[in-house]
């Protein structure tokens, strides 16, 4: 039966060699922060940016519609009755649900 391999070359008999591949091999599939970990973590950081983007984006506009509502009395009262449902005494309140 002849093998391909009779013998293993001389440079995978060199120390250095198995213990480079060795450490190589340990770093990308065992240790606690491998390849996979790695990439699993950086997408989830990029995911996390564009969520902080949107949220600072948002925090924004409500700073914006909150300086809007505090210097308009119409616009804080047409706000408060839409949002809250508020009413004045003399006044009916018919709330209309979509099924």
């Amino acid at each position: 039966m002849h093998t391909m391999w009779k013998k293993p070359p001389q440079w995978a008999k060199n120390p250095y060699f198995l213990l480079g591949f060795s450490f190589l091999l340990w770093m990308l599939f065992f240790d606690s922060e491998d390849l996979f970990t790695q990439y699993r973590l950086r997408n989830k950081l990029r995911n996390l940016e564009v969520e902080k983007a949107y949220y600072l984006e948002q925090v924004e506009k409500i700073q914006q519609d909150r300086k809007k509502l505090a210097s308009n009395e119409n616009l804080l009262e047409k706000f408060a009755r839409e949002k809250y449902f508020m009413k004045k005494k003399t006044e009916d309140l018919y709330v209309i649900v979509d099924e």
